[in-house]
């Protein structure tokens, strides 16, 4: 299976399954001489950790990370990283009754016709499980990044409900498990969600990413665009079905005069910007404004809903889903875009320095 690392410089390959008995990830092209110890990372994992509210998986893991390379005395030594999580909550009896049945929405079949075998324990490999990996892989990313880029993420949208823009406020982000930066919308999201759970069925969710105190000139203007990666970054995770940078889709109902993000001269000389409608980024550059990116996330296929499928034989059935499972899996996206981010940014960092010295 080709297809498990992702970046230039700054690169990382996960590894394991979701009911394996560990996964983890390798991160190559990280600097030396970073102070990286396993407290580093474990904050970030303990923000994606399952079964934290009712309103995540049951699914107890402690994700606790190891650090098996790459450093000594606390400093990276510019080998590869190699980092480990072990799995101790499987519950793969969960699973026994749908071996035999693609799950609608999932990636079953496709899996099957195109690997012609299928871990059918949580998905294996194609199971969110995985994003632990990026996740571990992101907290490396942030210290490539240095403590004055800032990456926050939050949950803007839960279903057809949105948040108040006029009452975000990052520091409730960290008060509610939704990841909301507006109290009122978090306080009727959790009526909402709790709704959904007790029916057994799920809901979708947007996401949203900013990055702050970039420098401008990061990315390329044709196929190396630091949008165009991020793009790609936040595609790979799991359920997200679209993705949009600064006002996306928005911008196609708009005018040029309403969409141009205007200029001024500023007090040292440099370029001020009116507006962010582009998110920070111009033909695949950074502004130096905060780059943000927002993304769409499937309701959760696994549900108790019973569905219509069919079997290995290619024989009509029905089937639901047990086990222990997100009723929106949107909430535990928001560390995982997070970390995507910071990888992007980092690799385009250490790019963009490489381009400089040349």
């Amino acid at each position: 299976m080709a297809g498990n690392s992702f970046g230039t410089l700054f690169r990382f390959t996960t590894w394991g399954e979701s009911h394996g008995p560990a996964i983890g990830v390798v991160v190559d092209g990280c600097p030396s001489l970073l102070s990286l110890t396993e407290a580093d990372i474990q904050p970030w994992l303990d923000k994606r950790r399952p079964g934290q509210s009712r309103y995540t998986t049951q699914r107890q893991e402690p994700d606790q990370v190891r650090i098996l390379s790459g450093v000594f005395e606390g400093q990276t030594t510019g080998t590869p990283l190699s980092l480990m999580i072990e799995n101790t909550d499987q519950r793969s009896k969960d699973y026994s009754e749908i071996a035999s049945k693609f799950r609608p929405g999932h990636a079953d079949y496709t899996y099957w016709k195109k690997y012609g075998i299928r871990d059918y324990r949580g998905g294996g490999r194609s199971s969110a499980r995985e994003t632990a990996c990026r996740v571990a892989a992101g907290a490396v990313a942030r210290k490539v990044l240095g403590d004055g880029v800032t990456v926050r993420g939050a949950l803007v949208q839960m279903g057809p409900h949105t948040v108040d823009r006029s009452r975000w406020d990052w520091a409730e982000v960290d008060n509610n498990p939704f990841f909301c930066p507006d109290p009122q919308a978090a306080t009727e999201w959790a009526d909402y969600l709790d709704g959904i759970r007790k029916s057994g069925s799920s809901i979708g969710a947007v996401v949203e990413v900013v990055a702050s105190g970039l420098p401008a000139g990061l990315g390329d203007p044709l196929y190396d665009k630091l949008d165009g990666d991020l793009a790609r970054a936040m595609m790979t995770i799991n359920a997200v079905k679209g993705v949009e940078i600064g006002n996306g889709f928005e911008a196609a109902t708009l005018t040029g005069e309403q969409n141009a993000d205007e200029m001024r001269a500023g007090p040292d000389g440099e370029p001020e910007f009116r507006s962010n409608l582009a998110g920070g980024i111009l033909g695949g550059i950074s502004t130096g404004q905060d780059v943000v990116v927002r993304f769409a996330v499937k309701p959760t296929s696994s549900i108790l809903t019973p569905r219509q499928t069919v079997d290995l034989q290619g024989k009509d059935t029905d089937i639901l889903t047990k086990g222990r499972h997100d009723p929106c899996v949107g909430i535990r996206a928001v560390p995982v875009g997070e970390a995507m981010m910071a990888c992007v940014l980092a690799d385009h960092l250490l790019r963009h320095r490489a381009y400089a010295r040349g």
